[in-house]
């Protein structure tokens, strides 16, 4: 668990803190309410946790998020696929809260997954750290992993534009419908676009 100075769990302002389960493990974000503190815990630097899997010259963990990072959370939904297409966005700016509810006319589920994070970066300053979350494994590969697009070029080059504009923009897949209350709001919102749209 990453831990700040005193040794306390270093939540960023969405309260999650990083955590692996082993060292060179992937990193999940999990709410600080949910951990324990270990009686046989033993600090560790980054590098040690980063483990002997990340290559020379490799950042070994994300740094710690700023104090004024944005929190957002992307979805896209389609009733049938193809077919009518909403996308929902939540922004949190500390205590202040953007919601984005848009009907997107006809299309796929890829197209309003994609859509849905070009409206979040199109909303977002550029000068500042950008956490964005999706359960689109697709629209979070193309983006941060350079995927090859298959299809929705020109969508995929936008998105991907946008993306570096910033000078910090970090990426979390999180798992679609499963109590992710953000992400639920998302979902919620699109398909209420879906409604409005139909």
């Amino acid at each position: 668990m990453r831990v700040n100075p005193r040794g306390e769990p270093a939540a960023g302002v969405d309260g999650r803190v990083e955590v692996r389960y082993r060292p060179g493990g992937k990193i999940y974000r999990a709410g600080a309410r949910n951990l324990e503190t270990d009686p046989e815990a033993e600090v560790i630097s980054d590098a040690a946790a980063a483990g002997p899997s990340a290559a020379p010259g490799e950042a070994s963990a994300p740094a710690p998020l700023p104090a004024d990072a944005l929190i957002v959370y992307t979805d896209g939904a389609c009733t049938g696929n193809p077919g009518p297409m909403g996308v929902g966005v939540v922004i949190l700016d500390g205590r202040e809260r953007k919601e984005v509810s848009e009907y997107l006319g006809h299309g796929t589920n890829n197209i309003a997954e994609l859509t849905a994070i070009v409206r979040a970066l199109e909303l977002c300053p550029k000068d500042r750290t950008v956490v964005v979350h999706s359960d689109s494994a697709y629209a979070l590969g193309l983006l941060g992993k350079a995927w090859t697009a298959q299809a929705n070029q020109k969508l995929v080059e936008k998105m991907r534009a946008l993306g570096r504009q910033f000078s910090d923009l970090r990426l979390v897949k999180v798992a679609g419908h499963s109590g992710v209350s953000e992400n639920e709001r998302c979902d919620q919102l699109a398909r209420d676009a879906i409604t409005r749209g139909k």
